[in-house]
């Protein structure tokens, strides 16, 4: 007969899950994508930030399936005084943070994607921290388009981009500007 510690194993199969668990904290709630005009948006989320902090950075991708050029801006947010789509640039070894005056063009067939490093949705004068499983919602404006709701969902301080290597989230775009990429 098999001597079993019976009441181990509640304590054991709970550390097995919290330990199998832990990765899907790093990861935000699945993003709902969403389509106005001839604009898709993809896989829209956001990072926690600390107490204190005045800002936060919001990122997605956007794809303009259309044939003419579009401009995105960010009208308002519901965790911030202002919204502003965001570049980031290196500039000689010194980070340069400027809102992109006039809106962030997307040419047709273009994909742009905003993320850690890059261009970006820049949460101005928050009214709280972004808080890990809540969500952030912003209001886009495109010039062509019109306007839409998205839903960002609040991943960890530091998480990765969605689907990237583990390594992504912390990732500084070097000298040669804003990441982007081109795709039909």
């Amino acid at each position: 007969m098999m001597n079993i510690a019976w009441k181990s194993i509640p304590r054991r199969l709970g550390a097995m899950v919290a330990l199998a668990t832990a990765p899907l904290l790093l990861i935000p709630a699945q993003a709902a994508d969403y389509d106005v005009g001839s604009i898709h948006i993809a896989q829209p989320w956001a990072r926690a930030t600390p107490k204190g902090a005045s800002s936060g950075a919001g990122y997605m991708t956007i794809t303009n399936k259309g044939t003419a050029p579009d401009r995105v801006s960010c009208v308002s947010s519901d965790a911030s005084a202002q919204c502003q789509i965001h570049s980031m640039t290196m500039d000689g070894g010194v980070m340069k943070m400027r809102p992109v005056e006039g809106g962030l063009e997307i040419k047709p067939g273009q994909t742009v994607t905003l993320e850690p490093g890059g261009f970006h949705v820049m949460f101005v004068n928050l009214a709280h921290p972004l808080q890990q499983g809540q969500t952030v919602k912003a209001t886009l404006k495109f010039d062509q388009a019109g306007t839409v709701d998205v839903q960002y969902p609040v991943a960890a301080i530091g998480a990765p981009v969605p689907g990237a290597a583990s390594d992504q989230g912390m990732k500084m775009q070097g000298p040669g500007g804003a990441m982007m990429q081109m795709g039909h």
